[in-house]
């Protein structure tokens, strides 16, 4: 019988994915039980479909047979485990079913339509959906209830229903040299754009291409909406979930896991020009980059890293600014003995900022050597700028030759920036480096590549976790390991968006994220600063750099009120760290990303869809940036279930708008009913003392945990379970309250330490306490509490302070009665 297509299943020896088993194949006229692919002709297109697992597929097109090879930057590996496949032949095509989706593929016209188990539709295609030619993509139907979250570090909007967006590592184009219009346009902003989105219908898609990609989620036709990659073949992922944690963590198997970062790098990261931005170069110095750091130790102002930026190498004889020559400027006059003093100061990492094109110094011809060696990636035929990444050989001659003449000295980490002038305008020149077709599949991975080299070089020359800041990234950045938010002025205009620059590359599976506190270019208002600030210290990465003379956005320089807010802020986030540390494991486990998104846990609440200017720090605390100059109140959505205020401890009811006051000096910031918020002694630095007391911030309600992560804070060995989980649970009754925190489970043997609970108790002084059945003594005050076992009732303050009479190398029961 003719047909406009033939239904095929054929092995493929370049596959690497194990076979999948199909049930009852015999059902299927022509369908053979062999392999992992299935492939479909349709049009004279060849169309496979592959199933990752029961809720997740891959779909490829090609026009003439052949596929494309597997790439490995955005995806290190394409092994996925046996999948059990029940094929059964339908009336217009053929259903492949698993145990949680029903795949529909419809043979003419050739569509495909997803649904679950319970005959829901997911997602389905248009007809005629399939585009080929320039652009090969897809057009499918957009249901009413149906709206876009993900796509990258966007800071135009949250919810992408109804938008159009264009997918390419880069930012805008200055009109006239005008950035405001340019650079500085948030809409075009891409700095680490990610074709990936997940839908409220449950599902997500993972547009496989490195080619620049174009996304139209309902603008031109509201019944539908499309994706396509200008170039290459037609590569998705299709994700089932229903729920967007679970899409999160499929997508994350296949572009791969943040790792953990090293304990010290969740304190404050410090950026500096050393005294001299650009224009004032002669005026930087290692004795400024010395004074700063101990400055900072003098004031007792928390900080773990330092990194140098641009200044403090001289600007080469052919690419200037936006090249590498790896000279000192003359202005340093020991730089082995500043990393030396740094590193007596406890600094935990010095760090050096650097760009991808070798440059020719007045010591180094470090250009000239790797062109005759061939290790710079040619342009227009000769050999170029930029260090070949994606080449191992080149890799290794620019480590060895060109970093390891810092690294030798002292410096541990690098700030690899403008991985985006890679076959695009640089910010600083009119070079956009190589161009032509095979770079347009390149200029997307760059980032990628340009990130891993140094990443796991120091990873393996330091012996311990790799740390690397990097401006621009794509999907698979989240690897190696961090980026920031770019080059913002210090205008109110840009605070919020950056906030949405941070949900929603959090949102596309990227969870260590920074931006500058204050932002960047230009000297920031006093209240812009305090504000941002407050932000930086509850964001994945805390980090502070200014490019302003000669302020820089040092503490200090913004009056003692800023001084102020900047130490509460940094030693309330340093305090924090056992919170966040195990909440970045968390993210290691499963992707849910550490700055939060409402719609990630609320999926199902509209209200939340276009709130971009609240999100959760990790799982329990919600925080809600103040982003309006002058602000004395702001309105606060409240999600589902009951929340408390940080700092008054007033108990609100969930889905409801409140409106709270905003004084300068505090952020509004609340928890969750029953939570269970972990938190060490104040330090300078991390691990400055032993944590000889966990404080467990209480929040009580009927039932809650929270599992507190440690580990060594720096080996690998976690990857291997080398690391331990305290469970902690408590529950609130008509009778009184229950706090059990159980011993330590697992390989690591973390210190000894003793319990401090902190709970917030509206209620009566309580009438007894007991731990592990024996009664616990009434203090006088909470500072008896500092050098002895027992309890305390502080009825101004509404709280009750328990200390435990064991340590953590025992159970412990507490009872409130």
């Amino acid at each position: 019988m003719k047909a406009l297509y033939k239904l095929l299943f054929l092995a493929s020896s370049s596959m690497i994915c194990l076979p999948a088993t199909i049930l009852k194949a015999q059902t299927v006229k022509g369908l053979v039980k062999d392999g992992s692919e299935y492939v479909f002709k349709a049009r004279g297109e060849s169309i496979r479909l592959q199933f990752c697992s029961p809720t997740m597929f891959r779909v490829r097109m090609s026009h003439n047979g052949k596929f494309e090879p597997d790439e490995f930057l955005m995806q290190e590996s394409y092994s996925w485990p046996n999948v059990a496949v029940k094929a059964t032949a339908t009336k217009t095509g053929v259903q492949l079913a698993t145990a949680n989706i029903r795949v529909l593929v419809n043979s003419s016209p050739f569509k495909v339509s997803v649904y679950n188990l319970t005959g829901k539709l997911l997602s389905a295609d248009q007809d005629g959906a399939w585009q080929k030619g320039e652009s090969a993509g897809c057009t499918k139907q957009l249901q009413a209830d149906e709206h876009f979250f993900g796509f990258g570090e966007r800071m135009d909007f949250i919810d992408q229903r109804n938008k159009k967006l264009n997918l390419n590592v880069g930012r805008g184009k200055s009109i006239n040299g005008n950035h405001l219009v340019g650079a500085y346009n948030i809409n075009e902003a891409n700095y680490s754009p990610i074709p990936f989105f997940m839908s409220t219908r449950g599902y997500g898609v993972f547009l496989h291409t490195p080619n620049a990609t174009t996304w139209d989620m309902g603008s031109q036709n509201g019944d539908q909406y499309s994706f396509a990659s200008k170039g290459g073949q037609l590569d998705y992922y299709f994700m089932y979930g229903p729920d967007f944690p679970s899409i999160l963590k499929s997508y994350i198997s296949i572009t791969g896991k943040a790792p953990m970062l090293p304990k010290f790098a969740f304190g404050l990261h410090m950026g500096t020009y050393s005294g001299g931005t650009w224009g004032h170069e002669e005026q930087t110095s290692d004795a400024y980059v010395i004074a700063l750091a101990r400055k900072m130790r003098e004031m007792g102002i928390p900080v773990d890293i330092l990194f140098l930026d641009s200044t403090w190498r001289i600007f080469g004889k052919v690419g200037g600014k936006g090249a590498t020559s790896f000279e000192w400027r003359e202005t340093f006059k020991n730089p082995k003995a500043m990393f030396d003093t740094l590193y007596g100061l406890n600094y935990k990492v010095v760090g050096l900022h650097l760009r991808p094109r070798f440059d020719n110094g007045k010591t180094y011809d470090l250009l000239d050597q790797a062109r005759a060696k061939g290790y710079t990636y040619p342009e227009n035929g000769k050999p170029g700028e930029f260090v070949n990444f994606f080449d191992q050989k080149a890799t290794d001659w620019w480590w060895n030759n060109g970093v390891m003449r810092v690294a030798s000295i002292g410096a541990k980490m690098l700030k690899t920036d403008e991985g985006s002038a890679f076959g695009h305008l640089a910010n600083e020149s009119d070079k956009v480096g190589p161009t032509g077709k095979e770079i347009e599949k390149l200029h997307n991975v760059f980032p990628i590549a340009y990130a891993k080299a140094p990443y796991l070089k120091f990873q393996e020359l330091n012996g311990f976790r790799g740390v690397n800041q990097t401006r621009e990234g794509y999907a698979g950045i989240q690897r190696y390991p961090y980026i920031f938010a770019g080059d913002w002025p210090s205008e109110w205009q840009y605070f919020a968006p950056v906030i949405k620059a941070g949900l929603n590359v959090g949102l596309s599976g990227v969870g260590y994220w920074s931006h500058c506190m204050g932002g960047f270019e230009h000297a920031a208002d006093p209240e812009l600063y305090i504000r941002w600030v407050q932000f930086g210290m509850f964001s994945p990465v805390a980090m502070v750099f200014g490019m302003d003379h000669p302020g820089y956005k040092e503490p200090w320089n913004y009056g003692a009120e800023g001084l102020a807010n900047f130490k509460k802020y940094d030693q309330l986030r340093y305090r924090l760290t056992p919170y966040i540390y195990s909440s970045a494991h968390n993210q290691y486990e499963t992707g849910m990303p550490l700055m939060r998104a409402l719609v990630l846990n609320y999926q199902s609440d509209p209200n939340v869809y276009d709130i971009g200017d609240q999100y959760l720090f990790g799982n329990n605390m919600m925080v809600c940036p103040v982003t309006v100059k002058g602000a004395q109140t702001r309105t606060v959505y409240l999600p589902e279930g009951n929340w408390v205020d940080y700092w008054t401890g007033q108990t609100y009811t969930g889905k409801q708008y409140i409106h709270v006051v905003t004084p300068l000096d505090k952020l509004p910031l609340y928890v969750k009913a029953g939570s269970i918020i972990p938190m060490q002694p104040e330090m300078n630095y991390m691990d400055a003392k032993a944590t000889d007391v966990i404080t467990l911030d209480i929040f009580p309600s009927a039932a809650s945990s929270f599992d507190l992560y440690e580990d060594d804070g720096l080996s690998l060995k976690y990857k291997q379970g080398d690391y331990s989980q305290t469970h902690i649970s408590s529950a609130l009754t008509a009778s009184g309250y229950t706090l059990t925190v159980n011993k330590p489970q697992g390989k690591f043997i973390p210190g000894s330490h003793a319990y401090v609970a902190k709970i917030r108790w509206d209620t009566a002084a309580p009438n007894s306490v007991t731990e592990n059945g024996q009664a616990i003594k009434q203090a006088g005050d909470a500072d008896a509490l500092q050098n002895a076992s027992g309890w305390y009732y502080d009825k101004n303050s509404k709280v009750l302070w328990i200390k435990t009479i064991h340590s953590n190398r025992e159970n412990i029961a507490l009872q409130v009665k």
